[in-house]
This record gives structure tokens, sequence and C-alpha cells, in this order.
């Protein structure tokens, strides 16, 4: 049979890929032989509203809305930033507060990839419960700081709202609920045809391959690389709370399935560890000055690393606000897995790298 090559568009229109990138595959037949990427179909001008539209004080509400699914860290990250350019110190229980925000933000991302995994594979039933599920982690979060989405809980010096022991009681009952779950999940995406058996071997990264592009997140653990800023930085007490890096080998859409569903289950043993082990304290610390010199901050979104670049000059409005995106920096990555395999892959190939365009589009 003679081979017939045609451009395909993947998004930004594309039902797979309702976000603001475009992927043209060049196919021969149904096999991806070439793969163009696009990211800038939106630019929002967020870091340079944060050097000219807002004090220092106020951008860390600002980033916050960069994107809904990774909120906490994008403001924990920014406010870490000042703190260190501010020479501030807070204490256990705001440490131990704003990991918990951080895990379950981490929670519910990884649950929405793994519905729309689900939805790729055509498994409809798995997507609705899966989603219906993760209404206990958005509660949860309600319950913490006021709001399902746009939390507003971390502040320069500490966090906005406390815990008691009753309402620490209920979500330490929720997340063992949940937790029951997840289990459940592991079962059907480890045996079922339709979710992940079918894509062993679909859309892999080798291990060589994951250091060449860099890859970072759950995409590159996925593929035995032992890569977690978690595991790295010491501004956040997770040497304390039962932190576990989990990898897998084969790097395939499977893969990166079970790694995420294993890393759900860890942040949920960690924030049942955090509430059963809240240090006592104040929630807020008193810091004078402005922000001067320039600082860069890491921390592990559900993505990957997330790193932000903050340069003041001792007065209210910042010199510099850069922010360096997990998906962003996983495009080439993204761009390499496609090639070789069958267009009808790529829907659930794409869904198995949760990508978040809203956080690259800033």
């Amino acid at each position: 049979m003679s081979k017939k090559t045609i451009n395909i568009p993947l998004g930004s229109q594309h039902i797979s890929l309702l976000e603001p990138v475009r992927f043209k595959f060049e196919c021969e037949n149904e096999t991806i032989v070439g793969v163009d990427s696009d990211v800038g179909f939106v630019h929002r001008g967020v870091e340079r509203a944060c050097t000219t539209k807002f004090k220092y004080d106020a951008i860390g509400y600002v980033v916050a809305r960069i994107c809904g699914l990774c909120a906490i860290t994008h403001s924990l990250s920014y406010t870490v930033a000042i703190e260190k350019l501010m020479d501030a110190q807070v204490n256990s229980k705001i440490q131990y507060l704003r990991t918990l925000l951080l895990e379950l933000d981490r929670i519910h991302s990884h649950m929405l990839c793994l519905s729309h995994t689900a939805e790729s594979a055509g498994f409809e039933a798995m997507f609705m419960r899966i989603m219906g599920d993760r209404e206990d982690i958005m509660e949860i979060q309600e319950l913490l700081t006021g709001n399902r989405i746009q939390f507003d809980y971390i502040s320069i010096g500490g966090v906005n709202r406390d815990i008691d022991s009753q309402r620490a009681k209920e979500i330490t009952l929720r997340l063992r609920e949940l937790e029951k779950k997840i289990y459940g999940y592991i079962e059907e995406f480890e045996n079922n045809w339709s979710l992940s058996l079918k894509y062993k071997g679909i859309g892999r990264l080798s291990l060589d391959e994951a250091y060449k592009f860099n890859a970072i997140g759950p995409l590159a653990r996925a593929s035995g690389l032992a890569i977690d800023v978690r595991n790295e930085i010491d501004y956040l007490p997770y040497k304390e709370i039962g932190f576990e890096m989990q990898l897998h080998t084969d790097g395939d859409i499977h893969a990166r399935n079970s790694v995420r569903l294993a890393e759900i289950l860890n942040s949920i043993a960690m924030c049942r560890n955090i509430l059963e082990g809240l240090p006592d304290g104040d929630i807020f610390t008193k810091i004078k000055g402005k922000p001067t010199g320039e600082v860069l901050v890491r921390y592990e979104a559900p993505r990957g690393e997330l790193m932000y670049y903050v340069k003041g000059n001792k007065t209210a409005m910042l010199d510099r606000v850069r922010i360096k995106t997990p998906t962003f920096a996983s495009i080439p990555a993204f761009s390499h897995i496609f090639m070789g395999e069958n267009y009808a892959d790529a829907p659930a190939i794409l869904a198995s790298f949760d990508p978040c365009l809203s956080c690259t589009a800033k």
C-alpha cells in the first residue's frame, strides 16, 4: 500500500486539547513522522503586571490566578521568594499548613489528569467516578481556606486561616475514605484493558530520552529519572512528614498513570501526618521592610519543577518577576514522544502528559 502524507492539527480547538497550544502532526498513513508545536496563542502579561501594576505584597494573590490547578504552588513560590529577600523566618506550624495545602493541590490535580486519561480511553464511567471523588478534595480545601479554587490562603509571613482539632479530625476521616477509593483506581488501572493495559508501550520516553529532553515531574519519574524538588529543598518539612519519591521504569502511558496514583497515596499519607502532628504556634509572623536583592525559588508543582526568580530594590515595586512553569519546560519531550506513534493514540498520550497551558500562557 502506498504511503499517504497528511498534516493534522491537535489543538487549540481539538476536543482532546481545549487549551491555547497547537501540535501539528505530519502523518504517513496512521503513523506520526513529524511534530511541530506552537505555544504562543495567548500571552496574559502576568510577569509585566507584577512589576508595573501591583505592589510586592499583593503579587502573591495575582500569581495564584495563573492557574486554578496549582494556585497554591504559585502563591507559595512567590511568597517564599519575598520572605527570603526580607530575611524572614516562619515557624513550623506555618510550614506544615503550607505543605498541607500544597499536597492537597497535588492530589486534586493528579485526579483530574487520571480522569482525562480515562475519558481519552473511552471509559466515561471512570471519568465521572474520579471527578465525583475529586469533590472530596475540593471540599477539604474549602474547609481549610474558604474557597474551592482561588484559595488566597498563603500570605507573606504566614497563612490566612488556622485549623482547629475538630476540623482536622474531619479532614483526616475524609482522607481515609479517599485513600480506599484510590486503591480501587489502582486495581482498575492495573487490570482494565480500556484504561492502561492497551497503552503499555505506547507514548514511551526512555530514561536516556528523559535526560536528553530534561524531563521533569511525573513524566520524568515514570521513566526512572529520580528527580523531585521535594527531595531537595529544606524550607518545607518533607523529610519529617513521610515523603517518598515514586518511580517507574517503563516510561509509557501506563507508567505515568501508575506514578500519579502512587503519588496520590503518598500525598494522602503526608496530609494525615501533618494533621496528626501539627505543631503549636501562630499562623502569622509580622515582617518589616522591603524586599531587596534577587532570589530563585523552586517547588515541585503537580506537573514538575516550578521556578520563581524575583528581584527587589527596597521599594514596594519589584524590578523583576520571572516564572518558569513545568509544562513549558516539557514541550520538547512532549513533541518527541509523539514520533512514531499512531495518530489514534495521540489524545491518550497527550492526556498522560497532563499539560497545563494556563501556567504556560502567563
